[in-house]
């Protein structure tokens, strides 16, 4: 009697709608991972609905704390949380592939073409599309919470008119947190 192994077609969609999603937001998205937030949200949270805005808040975080690319990171924790290892997989696969392709074209046909004032242009004009991209995450993950334009907005300023690295920024940022939880976790011990 010859073994036949039985196929799970619903497996494989999953699979396949997981790699097809992360090389959708691959293929139309210009600018990293950051530019990739908007998408990601859209495509994995309100349509799929395969996490919740919280959960998905919680692996960019996870995702930019791993080192590594951090659009590659968020595919590798979503897929392994829908499907495990081979959910993992296939998030990586559907997030490098489309990078890999591209790069792949450009460097075969970049040589002949580097110069043209068309693909110039194409780049100039990319750049700011780039910036919105990378900017929209942060306004509407932002959006639930008060005053924060005005710190953002002081930030921004300081930092183009002293012409100050966001490296500093960031270990100002990192510093004010670890303040602000000791002043937190002390108030909390000391009874009232």
């Amino acid at each position: 009697m010859a073994y036949t192994r039985r196929i799970n077609y619903d497996g494989v969609k999953s699979y396949f709608s997981l790699f097809f999603s992360f090389f959708k937001i691959g293929c139309f998205t210009f600018g990293g991972g950051y530019a990739m937030i908007m998408m990601m949200q859209r495509e994995l949270v309100d349509k799929k609905k395969w996490t919740s805005e919280e959960e998905f808040l919680n692996y960019l975080s996870l995702a930019q704390s791993s080192p590594g690319p951090m659009a590659i990171n968020t595919a590798i924790l979503i897929g392994y949380s829908r499907l495990k290892l081979r959910g993992a997989f296939a998030g990586f696969l559907g997030a490098v592939l489309p990078s890999f392709l591209i790069l792949l074209g450009i460097a075969m046909f970049f040589s002949r073409i580097y110069q043209d004032p068309v693909v110039v242009s194409i780049f100039k004009g990319v750049r700011p599309a780039v910036a919105a991209l990378i900017l929209y995450p942060v306004f509407s993950f932002a959006k639930d919470l008060k005053y924060w334009e005005y710190p953002l907005l002081l930030a921004i300023g300081v930092a183009i008119y002293f012409s100050i690295s966001p490296i500093w920024f960031i270990m100002g940022t990192i510093l004010v947190a670890v303040l602000y939880v000791y002043h937190k976790t002390r108030t909390l011990k000391e009874p009232s």
